[in-house]
C-alpha cells in the first residue's frame, strides 16, 4: 500500500517503502495529492473545483490540460488505479491502494478513539508548505490545519480525563499539557491543567504552566488571560505563599511575668 504522511513531517512511500522522490519535488502535484487525500468530506472532488484551487491564473482550457497532466503524473508515478473517477467531473484516491495519515486521523476521531487519534497526530498538516499563485489552496490548508489541531486537542483533553479517572496522573498530565499546547488559547484547557497540577499537589508546576500560557497569550494575540483564570491562579499563589511562609516564633508563656518578678527577687537577695 502507498502510505502518504502529511501530519508533522511530509513523505510519501511505495508499496516496497521506497520514498516516491518524483512526486516530493512536484510541490503544486504533491499538494493535489495532499488535498485528495485530507479535503471533506472523504471521497471524490469535482475537478472545477481543483481547477480553481491549482490553477486560477489559467483560463479553462488550459487549467483542465495542467490538471489532465498532473493525473498522468500521479498515476504514473503511483499506479493507475491510485486515482479514481466515478465520472468524467470528479477525482479521487482509491483508499484500499493509498493510506494517508489525515484520512486515518479523522477515522479515529469519528470512531471515538482517541489514543489511536493522538498518535497518528505529529504535528500540523503539511507544515512549512507552500505553493505560488493558489490562494484558494492556502486558505483551504490554513482551515484544515487548524480543524485537525483542535481535534487534537480535544482528543487530548478526553484522555486526559481518562488517564486521571484511571489514577494515571503522569499520563494525564501529558496529555492535558499536549491539550493546551494544541489549543488556539483555550483557557479552559488551561484550568483543566492548572487543577490538575493542584489536585496532585504540584503547584509550582501550575503557576509556570499558567506563566508560559500567559506568555503566549501575550506575543501572539496580545491579550491577557480573563479573570476566572486569573482568580484561580491567584487562589494557588496564595496556597504557596502560605506554606511557603515560616510560623511565628512561640512566645514563652509566663515570659513576661517572670522578668517583672526579677526585681523584687535581686531586691530580696539585697
Amino acid at each position: 500500500m502507498i502510505r502518504l504522511h502529511t501530519l508533522g513531517a511530509i513523505d510519501l512511500r511505495d508499496e516496497s517503502g521506497r520514498e516516491v522522490r518524483a512526486v516530493l519535488a512536484q510541490p503544486k502535484r504533491l499538494a493535489m495529492l495532499a488535498y485528495l487525500a485530507a479535503a471533506s468530506p472523504r471521497g471524490s472532488h469535482r475537478r472545477d473545483i481543483l481547477l480553481g484551487l491549482f490553477w486560477p491564473e489559467l483560463d479553462q482550457d488550459h487549467a483542465r490540460n495542467a490538471l489532465s497532466k498532473a493525473v498522468h503524473f500521479l498515476r504514473r508515478s503511483l499506479g493507475e488505479s491510485a486515482l479514481v473517477s466515478r465520472s468524467a467531473d470528479d477525482l479521487g484516491l482509491d483508499g484500499a491502494l493509498v493510506w494517508s495519515d489525515v484520512a486515518a486521523f479523522g477515522a479515529a476521531w469519528d470512531g471515538n478513539r482517541t489514543e489511536e487519534a493522538l498518535g497518528l497526530y505529529r504535528g500540523d498538516l503539511l507544515p512549512s508548505f507552500f505553493i505560488p499563485d493558489a490562494p484558494g489552496f492556502e486558505q483551504w490548508l490554513e482551515q484544515e490545519r487548524a480543524s485537525l489541531r483542535l481535534r487534537a486537542s480535544e482528543a487530548a483533553r478526553l484522555r486526559a480525563e481518562w488517564y486521571e479517572a484511571g489514577g494515571d496522573a503522569a499520563q494525564a498530565i501529558e496529555c492535558a499539557r499536549r491539550a493546551v499546547a494544541l489549543s488556539n488559547g483555550d483557557e479552559r484547557l488551561l484550568r483543566r491543567l492548572v487543577e490538575l497540577l493542584d489536585r496532585l499537589g504540584d503547584r509550582s508546576t501550575a503557576l509556570h504552566a499558567y506563566d508560559s500560557f500567559a506568555g503566549r497569550l501575550a506575543a501572539e494575540l496580545e491579550v491577557d488571560p480573563g479573570a476566572e483564570t486569573v482568580a484561580l491562579i491567584e487562589r494557588i499563589r496564595a496556597a504557596v505563599s502560605a506554606r511557603a511562609s515560616p510560623p511565628a516564633e512561640p512566645v514563652a508563656p509566663n515570659a513576661s511575668r517572670d522578668a517583672d518578678a526579677a526585681p523584687s527577687l535581686i531586691g530580696q537577695v539585697d
